[in-house]
């Protein structure tokens, strides 16, 4: 899909970005939810371990995130105003960054991996569990890395399908290494609960090397992508100025849930059923933001490629439709979904406990699902502008400012209880969705592009 903005109608240009990208948030989201569904399997207490390393991992790749923002909105701009070289160049700076990162922070938290589960008050029984995890997953980082930014270049230039078949291969391997190494299928190794983080390993090694094949093919992957120190120079200014307040939303954002994990982990009734609830109800309600985030995507592309050409006007009509056409399509999926919620809780958990909590998680959180979706999807649209410090105002300080503090508040003193943490995740979905659709409908979020940054510089 290489057609320019004005080739066809802006409906049909957000639903042929949109569905390949939804589709490809579902196979993500299946990775997930059979991980806790074989957790699951394992026990209460693998299936606890899973979530807390899951969201560590999460916090991990913020760096990844961040560059992959940067690296959406550099190349989708550049392409937009004719750029290719620029774009070439970007690709290759924002790969040898991310790759250079990935292995420091592999090296760092390895060694720093024992304060991290202190900090995270990981409960004694499932300590050991959790330290297998942690471990398995921090080796993992430098391929997540190069891995979230190759799907990112592709989206950037409009090569939605090639991420999809990516994320089919992962999804596939992620299956079978999770059934097969967790109870010793088809002959392989019977690793228990070992299994589980050595599946995702080898689904993201291998999917990955389908990306580098890709980006190789395709002429985006050789040396002349690799730009040199002259260009660096000039280059990496707007890349680092959309990175670094990408990168500190999703520290706010990830540091968050760890937070929320660990307030749920030390509530004083219930913890780890609580526990157990959270990690497989974030799964089940995840499938809820596979179109939010596919939109969000859409929307920054879009975004991009309008302010790369300078039209304004063009970059907000489209991101206003691409807020309405995906607002409107998770609705009608989280109305669908209520009936099923008790079937689905029953399948993630077989103790009643546990599954009662799940459905009174995703009671409270697909009631906040037209909030969480209006924030992921105008989001997409200041990333496309450059804009990332408005996300990192709006979403990052909602969660620091309105749900941790409400959260302890309701979980530990008032309710004491899980039912109070889920109720203030509610609350400040509402309050963080007011905030960002006030930026996108008051504020001049196009000023952050590019082409803003030139004509300012002419003047």
């Amino acid at each position: 899909m290489d057609e320019t903005p004005q080739e066809i109608r802006p409906s049909v240009k957000i639903w042929r970005l949109a569905w390949p990208q939804t589709a490809m948030m579902f196979f993500h989201f299946l990775i997930g939810f059979i991980d806790v569904y074989v957790a699951g399997q394992l026990s209460d207490k693998v299936q606890a371990s899973l979530g807390i390393i899951t969201q560590s991992l999460f916090f991990f790749l913020i760096i990844a995130m961040a560059f992959s923002n940067g690296a959406v909105s550099t190349i989708s701009q550049s392409l937009g105003s004719g750029k290719t070289k620029r774009a070439q160049h970007y690709v290759g700076l924002t790969l040898e960054l991310v790759f250079t990162a990935g292995v420091l922070l592999s090296i760092v938290s390895f060694l720093g991996r024992s304060y991290f589960l202190d900090l995270m008050q990981v409960p004694p029984e499932i300590y050991s569990i959790t330290t297998y995890y942690l471990k398995i997953y921090i080796l993992l980082i430098p391929l997540y890395y190069l891995f979230i930014v190759s799907n990112a270049v592709f989206r950037a230039r409009q090569q939605v399908y090639i991420p999809l078949v990516s994320m089919m291969i992962a999804t596939l391997m992620n299956t079978l290494g999770d059934f097969g190494l967790s109870f010793g299928l088809w002959g392989l190794p019977d690793l228990g609960f070992k299994g589980l983080p050595w599946a995702t390993v080898g689904s993201i090694g291998l999917a990955l090397c389908y990306n580098i094949f890709m980006l190789y093919y395709n002429g985006w992957l050789h040396i002349s992508s690799f730009p040199p120190v002259r260009w660096i120079q000039k280059g990496l200014p707007y890349l680092w100025s959309v990175a670094w307040p990408a990168g500190l939303m999703q520290v706010l954002w990830h540091s968050a849930y760890l937070v929320l994990f660990a307030i749920t982990a030390s509530l004083p009734n219930e913890n780890i059923t609580a526990l157990a609830a959270l990690t497989a109800g974030l799964r089940v309600e995840s499938i809820l933001f596979l179109p939010a985030v596919a939109f969000n995507m859409t929307a920054s592309i879009l975004v991009g490629n309008y302010l790369g050409q300078g039209d304004i006007q063009g970059a907000k009509s489209v991101g206003l439709k691409t807020w309405l056409f995906g607002v409107t399509l998770i609705i009608i999926m989280a109305g669908a979904l209520l009936s099923f919620v008790p079937s689905v809780a029953g399948i993630l958990s077989a103790k009643p406990l546990v599954k009662q909590e799940i459905i009174n998680y995703l009671y409270f959180n697909i009631a906040a699902i037209p909030f969480t979706g209006t924030a992921i999807i105008l989001g997409g649209v200041f990333i496309g502008a450059g804009a990332t410090r408005y996300n990192m105002a709006a979403i990052g300080g909602t969660v620091w400012l309105v749900r941790l503090p409400l959260a302890f508040l309701m979980g530990h003193v008032i309710l004491k209880n899980a039912t109070g943490v889920w109720a203030a995740m509610l609350i400040s979905q509402v309050i963080q969705a007011s905030l960002v659709f006030s930026l996108f409908k008051f504020k001049d979020w196009s000023k952050y592009s590019m082409f803003a940054h030139k004509q300012t510089s002419r003047n």
